[in-house]
């Protein structure tokens, strides 16, 4: 399996505070059957001024650590990228780096608003010839309220990332109802761990594909935590998706449940 959403970058973000800690994660991904994985610490204007030079400087030390100790994983270059309104410039001229130097980037919305002019900041990403990878949808917090712009991102050309542990009710139920139906829509690119250290937030995928293989079968498993990672690794356009009608909920009592968490009642 690819994971190409990982904060294991050691004292750059929130995430890895160690080389110690690196290493641990780095063990457990192997573990797990993980064989690639991306780099790709925030970039938040004012918070984490992180830069590609920096971050692939960051990339070669620990792959180099990781050699030394016999850790059979590889490393990408990458960065969670947080919108900003001149983002397409910005990946133009390289103050922003895309997946290993490919045309892809991780595209990070704010989390608790959905901002005006998202869809027209992607399109002109989209139009400089880049893809946007929208990270982890499922977990904002204003997808209730704007999922049609989800949807429209989507079907516009923009990649849908979503977070294993998301599928695996990692994050509550909410984030996997969101995460359900949109791998049910047919709107899901790929799955990622967002792995930020190893006990709350681990870089783990395999029960997040085995979740995936029993609701969507194993060639979409296949597809969401490797075909899809491959192709974007080597720049390849992704295949076309098979969207699926609105979702509904399995069974009654799920609805009731859902419409208690999203205050519908």
């Amino acid at each position: 399996m690819i994971d190409l959403h990982t904060h294991i970058l050691p004292g750059i973000d929130d995430g890895s505070s160690s080389v110690a800690m690196s290493l641990e994660m780095a063990r457990m991904a192997v573990a797990d059957g993980i064989t690639h994985m991306a780099c790709t610490p925030h970039i938040t204007p004012g918070i984490y001024d992180n830069d590609p030079a920096g971050i692939a400087a960051r990339v070669k030390a620990l792959q180099t650590m990781l050699d030394n100790a016999g850790i059979a994983l590889r490393l990408v270059a990458g960065a969670d990228v947080h919108v900003v309104p001149d983002l397409a410039a910005q990946l133009s001229v390289g103050r922003l780096p895309c997946l290993e130097g490919t045309r892809y980037f991780l595209f990070e919305p704010p989390h608790h608003v959905a901002p005006p002019g998202l869809m027209r900041v992607a399109q002109e990403t989209m139009d400089a010839g880049f893809v946007p990878v929208l990270t982890h949808p499922e977990r904002l917090t204003w997808i209730e309220k704007a999922y049609g712009l989800i949807c429209e991102l989507d079907e516009a050309g923009v990649a849908v990332q979503v977070t294993a542990g998301s599928l695996t009710g990692g994050f509550g139920e909410r984030a996997q109802y969101w995460a359900e139906r949109m791998l049910d829509e047919g709107r899901v690119d790929i799955i990622a761990s967002d792995g930020h250290d190893p006990k709350r937030r681990p870089p783990l995928l395999s029960n997040a594909r085995a979740a995936i293989a029993r609701r969507a079968g194993e060639g979409v498993a296949r597809r969401l935590t490797l075909e899809n990672p491959r192709a974007i690794l080597a720049n390849d356009s992704l295949p076309q998706k098979q969207r699926a009608p609105v979702a509904q909920p399995r069974d009654k009592s799920r609805a009731i449940n859902l419409k208690k968490l999203f205050g519908m009642e």
